[in-house]
């Protein structure tokens, strides 16, 4: 099953991570999938308790601590601003809106966000590129605070194998103490510029 191993790669990549978004907070006993769900969005229960959700290009997905919302994607053979994709590579550029819904300023960092591809490789995902410099003038940092009832809108720069059209960008809750909660996918087809 394409989501288990996707699913699978996000706890993964978790572990690697000290601390994401939601600093502070000592669990993800967060707001009930009705009340998360956007509409639109498919919701579907895990076996421990936490929610898997599935959305599209304009979807709010609904995190604990932020909403956010892909606007548009596209890919390119070319370099953008002097990033070179790696050889067989294309660079996905990912625009996006998140808004903090939290009680406090949140952290955001580069690792909050990964994009996964049709494919069966174990490691068919990957994270936003980091650049010493921005190479678009709208990419987001690769960390900054996201302040109460505030939004940011900007892209991320992923890379990915030549010849993939269908991709995700996925979502994980994660908190410093170790606590996982739900999973936010969002499902595109990106054309080539």
């Amino acid at each position: 099953m394409k989501n288990m191993k996707k699913i699978m790669a996000m706890l993964f990549a978790s572990v690697m991570l000290v601390s994401l978004a939601g600093c502070g907070k000592s669990g993800l006993a967060g707001a009930s999938a009705e009340n998360k769900a956007d509409e639109g969005v498919e919701v579907y229960e895990n076996e421990d308790g936490t929610y898997t959700y599935e959305g599209r290009i304009g979807s709010t997905m609904k995190t604990q601590w932020f909403n956010f919302t892909i606007n548009d994607a596209y890919y390119t053979k070319d370099a953008i601003g002097g990033y070179t994709p790696s050889d067989g590579n294309v660079l996905v550029v990912v625009d996006m809106t998140v808004k903090n819904t939290f009680s406090q300023s949140i952290d955001m960092y580069t690792y909050d966000f990964q994009l996964q591809w049709n494919d069966d490789a174990d490691d068919a995902y990957s994270f936003p590129v980091e650049t010493s410099e921005k190479v678009l003038d709208d990419q987001f940092d690769d960390e900054y605070t996201l302040k109460v009832d505030k939004e940011a809108s900007g892209c991320y720069i992923f890379e990915a194998p030549e010849g993939n059209e269908d991709f995700s960008v996925s979502y994980l809750e994660y908190d410093e103490n170790d606590n996982e909660g739900d999973l936010f996918f969002v499902y595109f087809s990106a054309d080539e510029k």
